[in-house]
């Protein structure tokens, strides 16, 4: 007899399903180790890395699926509203959905009961499958998802589990290592702009990508040089360097990054995720200019305390450097370093605004890559 887990497994194959972004739930125990077994599999730190991550996958070609507890949706919402429905990018999310069903947990509740009317109300679409004869409901989904270009949530009832016979893997006991850390980092006075460090990357990257982030560092991109293997975001602060590491998985091109001290201060995870993978094609441009420059250049805490490099190199990112100057920044760029802190002024370039739309920006970018 096939168990629901061995079911969705299929399902998933079926679909062509080719990466997957997990995090735990006890109901799901023993589907996990499944997911790990069949598809390319990124355990994430925080549900909404995992949207950035899935986006990058998907804009590069692969076919991604979340599998996640019911809970990760909160703070899933504002991603999927100004990433995936904004630019048209499909991610069916497979959620054990907590709080409804013999549930214990008292904090599970709240969100748990609720997830339905939030769900609606943001415009996601959603299907609830509560028996294991409804498991065949998550084929539908992911089709809607990938034929409708949008995010498609399916909440999974325990009770679906309540029954099956699948094996739990053993728990994993931590792996005896050392760490060494020989680090000294002086950061100078800036000399160069953001603009500046731009357009020194601009010069070396060829026929790779770029992926900006939102605001300010995409203008000044397009402004240096519009081409369509710049990816511009617009929104979704905090997932830009997300998006380069599922694009840099998925893509032979190496992949650039320009992201920013306050972005990268609200998701330190990104840089969890590109430690574990590291990916041997990918290069964070870390401009920090100790400052939000796209409202209005208020103080974020690199100006005093924190050092990007050193919080990039706890993340399990051993290829670093810090530049002050733009021959400091072309040869860092030259030997394609993971990551490099920019120090730069807190100056913002006049800009014109970019004239496409979020779906042009990705369309045009996925038809330079030969993507369908």
């Amino acid at each position: 007899m096939e168990t629901p887990e061995r079911r969705v497994v299929g399902i998933l194959k079926n679909n062509n399903i080719n990466f997957a972004a997990t995090l735990p739930c006890d109901r799901i125990k023993a589907l996990l180790p499944l997911i790990d077994g069949n598809f390319r599999t990124l355990s994430l730190t925080r549900e909404e890395n995992g949207v950035g991550i899935c986006a990058g996958v998907y804009l590069g070609g692969g076919r991604p699926v979340m599998v996640i507890q019911s809970t990760g949706l909160g703070n899933m919402v504002n991603a999927l509203l100004s990433l995936n429905l904004t630019y048209g990018i499909p991610l069916p999310v497979l959620a054990s959905w907590r709080g409804v069903y013999k549930e214990s947990i008292e904090a599970q509740r709240h969100l748990g009961k609720s997830l339905p009317g939030i769900l609606e109300a943001a415009g996601i679409p959603y299907t609830i499958a509560r028996t294991q004869d409804e498991l065949d409901k998550i084929d539908e989904a992911i089709r809607d998802s990938f034929t409708n270009l949008r995010p498609h949530v399916v909440l999974l009832t325990p009770s679906i589990w309540e029954d099956s016979p699948e094996e739990v893997p053993g728990p994993v006991e931590i792996c005896s290592r050392s760490v060494e850390l020989d680090f000294k980092s002086e950061i100078k006075t800036p000399v160069m702009t953001r603009y500046e460090a731009i357009r020194v990357l601009n010069s070396v990257s060829g026929d790779d990508i770029i992926v900006s982030n939102l605001g300010i560092p995409s203008r000044e991109l397009y402004e240096i040089n519009d081409r369509e293997l710049n990816f511009y975001m617009t929104g979704s602060m905090g997932l830009v360097s997300s998006i380069g590491l599922g694009l840099a998985l998925v893509q032979d091109r190496h992949v650039y990054v320009i992201d920013g001290d306050g972005s990268l201060l609200m998701n330190p995870n990104a840089l969890t995720a590109i430690g574990d993978f590291n990916p041997g094609n990918l290069t964070v441009v870390a401009v920090d200019n100790a400052a939000y420059g796209s409202t209005g250049n208020q103080p974020t805490c690199t100006c005093t305390l924190s050092d990007l490099e050193l919080l990039a190199k706890a993340s399990g990112i051993e290829d670093t450097a810090k530049v002050h100057t733009e021959e400091e920044l072309k040869e860092a760029l030259s030997r394609k370093t993971c990551f490099i802190h920019v120090i730069v002024k807190p100056v913002n370039a006049k800009c014109r605004n970019i004239p496409y739309t979020a779906k042009e920006i990705k369309e045009r970018f996925m038809g330079s890559l030969e993507v369908q």
